[in-house]
């Protein structure tokens, strides 16, 4: 099984998959994932409180997947090595915890998944560069051009595109066509790369919002959507 949620933000949000509030969870194995969008925020100061959290998703009985949003420590998240899983390059944080990178595509129970993280942070203002804030939130060249060449190799057909913020049209709709939300290069890119890719669904976190945008867009923050049921 395989169930995408939204931004956890560390442990400010990581009650969407307590016991209470997610039942189902008692349910599953560690041959099931859960996948989180983006501000999955527990590689943050390497400090006790990563470390608990951590191994307490790591005791959990499925698997723990997350791409990477803005609000992450990108400088400790790039430095552990990077390992091949499923067809795709990952970091891998500890046995059931994995960082699905940039710009691949993964088949996870025979499902492809493309995996785009990164957005830009609008409170970046209010935080400390390489301390709370990292310029590397957005992709660089690199990251977009191997997400164009897995995509080749792909014929730009997967089922699903898990990103943490969403195609331009997509983005104004959720923001209620609000302009001043900064820049907007990865929405951009985005827009223009769904002319040619053909999936079933993209799901997005980041806006910390639920909201089933139509039949192909899907931003998701305190929602449990499990894949192919779209409950």
């Amino acid at each position: 099984m395989i169930i995408l949620t939204g931004d956890t933000h560390g442990d400010n949000d990581i009650y969407k998959l307590n016991s209470t509030n997610f039942t189902i969870g008692k349910t599953l194995t560690k041959n099931d994932y859960i996948i989180i969008l983006g501000d999955f925020g527990f590689i943050w100061n390497n400090d006790e409180t990563d470390k608990y959290w951590l191994n307490w998703l790591d005791e959990k009985p499925w698997t723990t997947l997350f791409i990477d949003g803005n609000h992450e420590n990108h400088t400790l998240l790039s430095a552990y090595p990077v390992e091949n899983w499923n067809g795709g390059k990952i970091h891998k944080i500890n046995d059931s915890v994995i960082h699905l990178m940039r710009g691949q595509v993964f088949t996870i129970e025979n499902k492809k998944f493309m995996t785009m993280g990164g957005a830009y942070s609008i409170d970046k203002e209010y935080r400390n560069e390489n301390i709370s804030w990292w310029p590397t939130e957005l992709p660089n060249d690199e990251e977009y051009s191997e997400l164009l060449t897995n995509l080749e190799l792909n014929n730009y057909t997967v089922d699903y595109v898990l990103t943490h913020t969403c195609p331009m049209d997509v983005f104004y709709r959720v923001v209620n066509n609000n302009k001043e939300f900064g820049d907007k290069q990865l929405e951009r890119f985005f827009l223009s790369l769904k002319s040619k890719l053909n999936f079933k669904c993209w799901y997005f976190g980041h806006f910390h919002v639920d909201i089933l945008i139509d039949d192909k867009h899907r931003a998701v923050y305190y929602d449990k959507i499990m894949i192919d049921y779209h409950s």
